[in-house]
Parts: C-alpha cells; sequence; structure tokens
C-alpha cells in the first residue's frame, strides 16, 4: 500500500477561499488566496500528469497560471467573482470525481 499525503485538506481549503472570495474582503485575502489555490491547483496538475490524465493536468495547470501569485492577472472585480466561482466548481468536480475513483 502506497503511503500517500492526501490533497483533499488543501482542495476544500482552496474550494472555502474561492467561495469567499465573492465578498469585499482585505486584500490580503486575495493574496492568500492566490497562493493557496496556485498551489492547490499546481499539485493536482502534476499529479494528474503522473496518472496520465491529461484533461485534468491542463484545467489544473490553467487554473494555477491564473493564480498565479507571482505575475498576478489583473481582472475586475466581477470577472474575479466569476473566475472564482468556475475554479471552485471544478474543484468541487475534481473531488467528487476522485473519490468516485478511489471507490471502485
Amino acid at each position: 500500500m502506497e503511503n500517500r499525503i492526501s490533497i483533499k485538506p488543501a482542495i476544500i481549503a482552496s474550494i472555502a477561499l474561492l467561495i469567499l472570495a465573492v465578498f469585499p474582503l482585505p486584500y490580503g485575502f486575495y493574496t492568500l488566496l492566490r497562493i493557496v489555490v496556485f498551489l492547490t491547483a499546481g499539485y493536482i496538475s502534476w499529479f494528474c500528469y503522473k496518472s496520465k490524465k491529461i484533461k485534468w493536468t491542463w484545467t489544473m495547470g490553467f487554473m494555477s497560471l491564473i493564480f498565479n501569485p507571482v505575475i498576478p492577472l489583473h481582472f475586475e472585480r466581477a470577472l474575479w467573482v466569476a473566475v472564482d466561482l468556475i475554479a471552485a466548481i471544478i474543484l468541487i468536480i475534481y473531488l467528487i470525481r476522485a473519490k468516485r475513483d478511489n471507490n471502485e
């Protein structure tokens, strides 16, 4: 049996932060959001690449680029709200499918 660290807590934290991001919060919150989602999506992308799950590799890689804290993208507030909610939905779908795949 393989001993792996679970990414599930990071995914749940990312989802929670993305949902909270629809509210007007201090700038530091959005910096934390970028870092957490960037690292989580980047790890999932790498994991999916190793597992040959190409669609998830590209999806999470793209998400990690959008939330990149080093060279941040600057969108209007309304667009960020939409991006945050779409990213949360994508992570929820990933979490559900990963759980389903592990139970089979």
